[in-house]
């Protein structure tokens, strides 16, 4: 990985590990709504994907009154190249996830649980439009995923191994 300033602008906006952090929180949060365990390490790794990938967001975002599995069966274009974005984006995972512990809204149990850390981040969502969206859909992947309650369905129904 690159350092910060050697890093050409358009990477540094879009995976600004703040922001990063901020899309995975959202994700997190949810979970614990439905799962106070929190949410398995493994499934982290799945959200940026899925959230920052325009195409893939706009498909969820339309599709969030739906179940997740549903929403994948019927469009698998969601699934071309999602093994290759997930390993294309895991530093900026690693970093985001980083950021949320330095600052402490991220706490990782000793079973490899990820809840959401000490009150620090707003509940209400803004920023810019595509900021709200990637958000959303975050929030969205968190509750469908606990609802899922596999992470094993999860990884197979998106066609990729942990």
């Amino acid at each position: 990985m690159k350092q910060w300033v050697h890093r050409p602008i358009e990477i540094r906006n879009l995976f600004n590990p703040a922001f990063c952090g901020l899309v995975m929180y959202r994700a997190i949060a949810s979970f614990q709504e439905k799962d106070e365990r929190g949410m398995p390490f493994s499934l982290s790794l799945l959200i940026l994907p899925l959230s920052l990938q325009q195409d893939s967001r706009e498909i969820l975002q339309a599709g969030s009154r739906s179940y997740l599995l549903k929403v994948i069966a019927e469009h698998p274009e969601l699934l071309v190249g999602f093994a290759s974005r997930c390993a294309d984006i895991l530093p900026f995972t690693f970093e985001g996830l980083g950021m949320l512990m330095h600052v402490g809204t991220l706490t990782v149990t000793t079973e490899g649980f990820l809840l959401p850390g000490n009150n620090r981040v707003v509940k209400s969502i803004s920023g810019s439009e595509e900021s709200k969206a990637c958000q959303r859909v975050s929030a969205y992947l968190g509750k469908q995923f606990a609802l899922i309650g596999d992470r094993g369905t999860i990884y197979t129904t998106l066609g990729v191994r942990p």
